[in-house]
């Protein structure tokens, strides 16, 4: 929220804030940093959000269920997409971060304007046992925005958020 956010916009804001992301429920909309903002006016509450990448499948059902919670506060609701700057994953909050690694995703680092985050992490740590002995199974793991590891100290596999 900005400094000059009515009580009305951080009323809204913090309805919007608690719909979870769908594909890792364990994290709301506002920890993982795509609602970016809520206004009210005139009784029509309008969120700011911006996409996790261009093809995320998931924003649709984000934006709906972000409506239904602001309708059901008793607001029209409007969802504008925010596309600049684009989302990256320096903006999911630490209380997020935190909360993917006991959800068992190991959470990216904060790192997405280093030239170092193009080519990938050099150590992605166990969100089971902290271990950084891991090794990359699948670029790709439950989700287009994660990658697959095995941790090579507790053996359990897990899904990295990729550095966006």
């Amino acid at each position: 929220m900005t400094p000059e956010s009515s009580t009305e916009d951080q009323r809204a804001f913090a309805v919007a804030a608690l719909v979870p992301d769908p594909e890792v429920p364990c994290i709301n909309v506002d920890e993982l940093g795509i609602l970016r903002w809520v206004r009210v006016e005139n009784g029509v509450a309008t969120a700011g959000v911006s996409p996790t990448y261009s093809g995320c499948p998931a924003v649709q059902m984000i934006e709906e269920e972000i409506t239904k919670a602001l309708q059901s506060a008793g607001y029209e609701a409007r969802i504008e997409r925010v596309l600049s700057p684009p989302w990256t994953t320096d903006w999911i909050s630490d209380i997020g971060r935190e909360k993917l690694r006991v959800y068992g995703i190991s959470p990216p680092e904060k790192t997405a304007h280093k030239i170092s985050a193009l080519f990938g992490e050099s150590t992605v740590n166990c969100p089971k046992c902290g271990s950084d002995n891991t090794e990359k199974l699948s670029e790709f793991g439950s989700t287009a925005c994660k990658a697959h590891y095995r941790c090579k100290a507790c053996s359990e596999p897990f899904d990295h958020f990729k550095c966006i």
